[in-house]
């Protein structure tokens, strides 16, 4: 049996057809039973040999043994666990859950901001036999229901009281829960099953070494370790199940693609405060960090409500990742502080970053620009600017779990700072496709991880189909959902991702939509929204979020929301408007502050200039299908409280379309 795979790698970026795929007669390539094995997806361009989870750590242990692992802040200082003190408390960990009854196969469910105990709790879970599973920080009661009851959770692990009470009201409906642990605050509540992070890592003591080793030895590369929820905006979550294989093969090889160097090259330092529960995080933060002996700096809790600079500028990472909001979020900050600047210092700014996007942007014709002057600029501006944020030692930057705009994109360049972006999703165990600084073109994924394989099907016209998996990242298949894992792989064992894009001559991934999210209006037209919804943000800064609409429509309408200020307690968005957003409205003759000033009086000024704008995007439609007929603006901004967005601040398409199910309407 033979396909076409496109298989590159950064050393050879000329597709190579014609590879064998291996026999699947021989054993399944999926399973949907917890206590199932795999066939490992082993072949010619990764040919590694498989190791468990406790296998990779041990390896490093012993080269990177004296190095500090983790370190976070205690009363104000920071406090650093090496990684041969880490390995021992993960052993610690692992005989308190088997003292507590942690059955081989069931899980620990962790709840909670990224800390230590996060990650001390996630690795001894895996040592112990059972299986991680990260439960949002932001969950509600009966979110956190659906999942410990699924992944049939022996035991929850929980940061503080606040998430400890939403356990509580749902423990009495979870049949296989055993106990809870705290790992922050004192217990304000009595529970014979109830312990605080002391008293659960004293419980190691009745449990031997030996007892443990046995457990460990038992563990196969090819067997469950870890539990990924997808955020489940079409239905519920399903419980993705990576194995050993597919965390220690990922965290070896798409780390390396992305140049993050083993410590004994440079010891990366990274800060940690996305969400474990999600892979991108889990991979980035936890199980990479252990491979190459990185030194992980634990961000405080309120970081996404604004400490996460001052965490940065302590810990001077020299790779940071963030998703795209979060870059935004940034990029706002900035451009607020810059408003708010004298009129020499705004201009400075300006003409640094307007010189150094330029040559960044054409970095492939170099000579026609003066090298003197874009350093200079970076001496005299940039680099205050890149130390104010905290990335003064930062050689990388990547963007990851929803697509980053060319906007947020074009301004980095102008700080120089260049944004690598990595495709793959929870089935692919996160990156499947990487960027670097050898390996980068602007608004593309970059390139294939070598040892990983790619296809595409259904192509139209323009080279764009359905992007395919095959490789070591691809998961086991959706916990106890056989009729779902059946729909992701195909009869040869290729793992469909629904999402729609096209590749390049030389191999760099560009994602072009999502085949659920394709709008196919009445006359049949198929149409990417991204690529317009980007192009109208392009053209409208006061613009935060933007959603099309037009699925089996006659034609396409908009949803708006406004760049706003958000409850630093909360993150809800909040009725006044950014710096830049009052900053536009200046600038077309407005005065209005607040998105209700703009919305419940129909400001003329600032609707004109989004027509305008709107117009302008109109005008860059490859046909008349694809302009904007109608639009509107929101009263409020889309944020995770709010249910437009999930816990990584990707927008939730379908919550939105039946949230606002009566603006939909009334276009049309």
């Amino acid at each position: 049996m033979t396909t076409n795979w496109i298989s590159k790698s950064m050393d050879s970026p000329v597709a190579e057809p014609f590879l064998e795929v291996p026999d699947l007669k021989e054993e399944k390539l999926w399973t949907t039973f917890i206590n199932g094995s795999v066939r490992l997806r082993i072949h010619s361009s990764c040919p590694q040999t498989p190791v468990t989870v406790h296998e990779m750590f041990l390896d490093s242990v012993n080269k990177y043994g004296s190095l500090n692992a983790l370190s976070s802040k205690r009363d104000g200082q920071w406090e650093h666990i090496t990684f041969k003190e880490y390995y021992q408390l993960c052993r610690q960990a692992a005989k308190a859950f088997l003292k507590l009854g942690l059955k081989k196969f069931y899980s620990v469910g962790i709840l909670g901001f990224n800390s230590p105990e996060w990650f001390i709790s996630a690795v001894g879970t895996v040592f112990a036999g059972g299986i991680t599973t990260g439960i949002y920080a932001t969950n509600s009661p009966e979110a956190c229901h659906y999942v410990a009851n699924d992944c049939k959770a022996n035991i929850i692990v929980v940061e503080n009281h606040k998430q400890l009470e939403k356990i509580l009201q749902i423990w009495e409906k979870l049949p296989h829960l055993k106990a809870v642990v705290q790992y922050k605050g004192n217990l304000q509540v009595k529970h014979s099953d109830l312990y605080t992070w002391k008293e659960f890592m004293e419980l190691a003591n009745d449990i031997s070494d030996e007892l443990l080793d046995d457990v460990i030895q038992s563990q196969k590369p090819n067997q469950c370790c870890v539990l990924i929820y997808t955020s489940g905006t079409t239905g519920n979550p399903k419980g993705v199940m990576l194995s050993h294989d597919n965390i220690t093969w990922t965290a070896a090889n798409a780390s390396r693609a992305g140049d993050m160097q083993p410590a004994e090259i440079q010891q990366e330092r990274i800060v940690s405060y996305l969400p474990l529960s999600h892979i991108a995080a889990q991979i980035y933060d936890l199980w990479t960090g252990i491979k190459w002996g990185e030194h992980v700096h634990f961000a405080n809790p309120d970081a996404l409500k604004g400490t996460l600079v001052d965490t940065l500028k302590e810990a001077q990472p020299t790779s940071h990742m963030g998703v795209p909001r979060v870059w935004e979020k940034i990029m706002e900050q900035i451009k607020a502080a810059s408003a708010q600047s004298g009129i020499v210092r705004r201009k400075m700014l300006s003409w640094a970053m307007s010189l150094t996007l330029e040559r960044n942007k054409n970095s492939s014709r170099n000579g026609e620009l003066k090298p003197f002057l874009p350093a200079v600029a970076d001496f005299l501006v940039l680099s205050k600017i890149r130390k104010m944020l905290g990335f003064s030692h930062c050689q990388k930057h990547f963007s990851g779990a929803a697509p980053i705009s060319a906007e947020t994109l074009e301004f980095y360049l102008g700080l120089n700072i260049t944004i690598y972006e990595g495709y793959g999703m929870s089935e692919t165990s996160g990156p499947h496709v990487m960027s670097s600084s050898y390996n980068h073109r602007f608004q593309c994924c970059g390139k294939l991880v070598p040892g990983c394989q790619m296809k595409f099907v259904n192509k139209d016209s323009d080279g764009n189909g359905e992007i395919c998996f095959w490789g070591r990242t691809v998961f086991m298949g959706y916990l106890n959902m056989e009729d779902k894992t059946g729909e992701v792989f195909d009869e040869d064992g290729w793992l469909h991702s629904g999402d729609i894009g096209k590749i390049d001559s030389e191999g760099f991934l560009q994602v072009t939509g999502r085949i659920k999210e394709l709008i196919i209006t009445a006359g049949g037209e198929n149409i990417p929204p991204i690529l317009i919804e980007d192009a109208v943000k392009r053209h409208l800064p006061i613009v935060s979020n933007a959603v099309l609409i037009g699925d089996r429509r006659k034609f396409l309408s908009m949803l708006l929301t406004l760049k706003s200020t958000v409850d630093l307690d909360t993150l809800e968005p909040l009725d006044n408007l950014t710096t830049e957003a009052i900053q536009f409205c200046q600038e077309v003759g407005s005065k209005a502050t607040r998105v209700s000033e703009i919305v419940g009086q129909k400001d003329k000024a600032v609707y004109s200039a989004i027509q305008e704008g709107i117009d302008k995007v109109n005008n860059e439609a490859v046909s008349n299908a694809q302009r904007i007929q109608k639009w509107t603006i929101l009263p409020k901004d889309f944020s995770i409280v709010g249910g437009e967005m999930g816990p990584t601040m990707k927008i939730k398409r379908h919550a939105i379309l039946d949230k606002y199910a009566k603006d939909i309407e009334a276009f049309y």
